[in-house]
């Protein structure tokens, strides 16, 4: 299998005051191409940290850190701006949808940015990307005449549309009903099996669940790394 993540011997020290945190140990993690996993832990066991540095939005303090076979983690921040942009899909608790523009200029946005030469038409990726998650007939709507989970699907259809190696998502039930949340994971297992790969992190043990590899943190280290039940 290819692999789209390997960290080795990750570290990140925050200083506070006079004070050194150490915020992650030494984490080594793979995540292959194709892959459904999840990262769980409680509130300061090193998950978010460990997700703001896989998402290039943190540099580590000590490790390495190689993303779809590129070293990253020495990096300055207008490479780490570009492999955001084109290497990583992210999908977040909030939505971050702009609310004076449509759906469809809003899964625009990554495409604005890239320095990719692509053929076709922003609209039309974008409008595909709609049509891959649900919503080929709300693409005209603006984020207040869309309900919570059609939210996320935007967002989730924004951070397709660059074909990204990864799709990191960042506790993306964490505003919605339990309905909704079952359905917001069903896609992303759908999408999975069309060959995305995604990292979920999350709090939520039956969130987690939907995954087909749960790795758990606590203080800053990995403590768990097991497949889940297979599913269909």
């Amino acid at each position: 299998m290819e692999t789209v993540i390997r960290t080795a011997g990750l570290t990140k020290v925050y200083a506070s005051g006079e004070v050194q945190v150490l915020a992650l140990r030494g984490v080594d993690l793979a995540v292959e191409r194709r892959e459904f996993a999840a990262i769980m832990g409680a509130s300061g066991s090193g998950k978010s940290t460990l997700m703001n540095i896989l998402g290039c939005l943190d540099h580590p303090t000590g490790g390495e850190y190689y993303l779809d076979n590129m070293r990253v983690n020495t990096l300055g921040r207008d490479q780490l701006a570009d492999i955001r942009n084109e290497k990583i899909g992210f999908v977040f608790q909030g939505f971050n949808l702009l609310t004076r523009t449509s759906a469809l200029e809003n899964v625009e946005l990554p495409l604005l940015y890239s320095r990719s030469h692509r053929q076709e038409p922003p609209h039309q990726l974008a409008a595909a990307a709609l049509e891959r998650v649900g919503l080929a007939d709300r693409m005209h709507h603006h984020p207040n005449q869309l309900s919570g989970g059609q939210q996320q699907r935007v967002a989730i259809a924004r951070a397709l549309v660059n074909q990204p190696a990864l799709l990191l998502a960042d506790e993306p039930t964490g505003n919605l009903d339990t309905r909704t949340s079952q359905e917001i994971m069903q896609l992303f297992a759908e999408l999975n099996h069309q060959g995305v790969t995604i990292l979920l992190i999350t709090h939520e043990r039956d969130i987690a669940e939907s995954a087909r590899r749960i790795i758990e943190m606590r203080d800053g280290v990995i403590v768990s790394d097991h497949p889940t039940e297979a599913k269909a």
